[in-house]
């Protein structure tokens, strides 16, 4: 028994499958930038300090946040383009695709620390790292590494901060989604 009876999809159901898409998309976005912090944070830290040592581990280091940087650059800008194309479809009339106020804030945090770090402090950071390896003296390498520090210390606890924020924006979207299915 065969039928020639053809199955077409409704434009919910492409909707749906676009949306999946999308939502998997930020996902893996989010995921990439919060996870790629904590394995940079968990792994690869402790193992260049205990490898090469604190001048060559600060050089690579830096390197490696440049990366992670350049990743959390395109993460922003597949967030902040889902985030555009939902409001753009909620606007539309399709429902149940709108960006949330808690949603917004949470990234727009996200945003704002990650451009603060990339931008301003990351390299004022690493200039400071460079003269504290450049200094000559105990006094000067005392001084040197002590504005260093300072710095870094506030980076660090800002990506500590948006990693938090990764993970509630993470909670935010989940809780979102599962209350529309």
């Amino acid at each position: 028994m065969s039928s020639n009876h053809q199955i077409t999809k409704s434009p919910d159901h492409q909707i749906g499958s676009w949306l999946t898409a999308l939502h998997t998309l930020e996902l893996v976005a989010l995921a990439v930038w919060t996870g790629g912090l904590v394995v940079i944070v968990g792994a690869v830290i402790p193992a260049v300090f205990n490898t090469f040592g604190m001048e060559p581990g600060g050089r690579f280091l830096t390197r490696v946040f440049d990366g992670y940087n350049r990743i959390t650059a395109g993460a922003i800008v597949i967030l902040v383009g889902a985030a555009g194309w939902r409001t753009w479809r909620t606007r539309n009339g399709a429902g149940r695709v709108e960006v949330t106020r808690p949603e917004l804030a949470l990234l727009s945090l996200m945003i704002l620390v990650a451009a603060s770090i990339i931008l301003w402090l990351g390299p004022w950071s690493v200039t400071l790292q460079e003269q504290a390896f450049a200094a000559q003296g105990e006094e000067a390498k005392k001084a040197a590494y002590g504005a260093f520090f300072r710095t870094h210390s506030l980076v660090r606890g800002l990506y500590l901060v948006n990693l938090g924020l990764g993970i509630a924006l993470m909670a935010v979207k989940i809780r979102g989604w599962m209350a529309h299915s």
